[in-house]
């Protein structure tokens, strides 16, 4: 009679080698990419275990960065930023490089100082489809964008919404030294001359009615409002039509290929050790 093949057991922790880092189930961790140009993938560990010849490995759910997702990095994604996905892999725990801290969106904004370490996420994602939730966020300044924690913003002393410098046609460095600051729609003509500017810091944003929505895949033609604008993985605003009246147009060869991406299913770890 063949022998019972010893089953695996579960383990409360595994110590990273070369560190006296302990990892736990619920940690956060980074592991090692095979191209030592890329960084380190993101994932939260969800389950540590060892065969019968010791060798350990971990049950990851990842996370992803903004570029790896079907509709890429946009402007108002943090240099931080993470979307936990619903992608399940187990890989060797030997790839682990060290811990990191996965914050969320309200309390990565109170950080005082954000460290090599810290991360934030206010999205999952849904790998196969490029799918979010939430899939609406609210928006703010004249460009109703989501808010970026990495871009400094002014708050109307009138409405109390946020802007973007830039947007308000003013330097950074113009924006912080201001005592005092009423937007366009607040103000008259000759008081929007006037040198008047308050900066409270801008991590204590409150949410406007306005929101940003996140919608799955449509025809080009779809257009939608302004003042409920949405974005589409894979597609982008087409800048020469008037702003009321704004065209979705696909993004061709790359939205094809990440598109074939997502019905083959989750996105790859190309180049992984495992």
């Amino acid at each position: 009679m063949a022998k019972t093949k010893p089953g695996k057991k579960d383990l409360d922790s595994y110590a990273i080698k070369g560190t006296n880092k302990v990892v736990r189930p619920g940690d956060c961790v980074l592991m090692r990419p095979s191209d030592s140009d890329k960084p380190p993938y993101v994932a939260r560990v969800e389950k540590i275990e060892a065969d019968h010849r010791n060798n350990v490995k971990v049950r990851v759910r990842w996370y992803y960065r903004p570029e790896e997702s079907i509709g890429g990095r946009r402007q108002f994604h943090g240099a931080k930023e993470l979307f936990l996905s619903d992608h399940y892999d187990v890989q060797s725990a030997h790839t682990i490089e060290g811990k990191c801290i996965v914050h969320t969106f309200k309390n990565y904004t109170k950080l005082e100082n954000v460290g090599a370490e810290d991360y934030f996420c206010r999205f999952e994602y849904k790998a196969a489809t490029g799918g979010f939730t939430p899939d609406r966020v609210a928006v703010y300044c004249k460009c109703e964008m989501p808010y970026n924690p990495d871009d400094l913003m002014v708050q109307c002393e009138g409405c109390k919404d946020w802007f973007h410098p830039s947007c308000m046609e003013m330097t950074i460095e113009e924006a912080k030294i201001l005592d005092h600051f009423l937007c366009s729609d607040c103000t008259s003509e000759d008081d929007a001359k006037r040198s008047m500017n308050t900066f409270p810091v801008s991590a204590s944003l409150e949410p406007k009615v306005r929101e940003f929505m996140f919608m799955p895949l449509v025809p080009s033609s779809f257009t939608c409002n302004t003042k409920l604008q949405s974005i589409i993985p894979c597609l982008q605003w087409n800048q020469s039509v008037e702003r009321d009246n704004p065209i979705m147009v696909m993004r061709n060869e790359e939205c094809r290929e990440d598109t074939v991406l997502a019905r083959q299913g989750k996105k790859k770890r190309e180049g992984y050790l495992s």
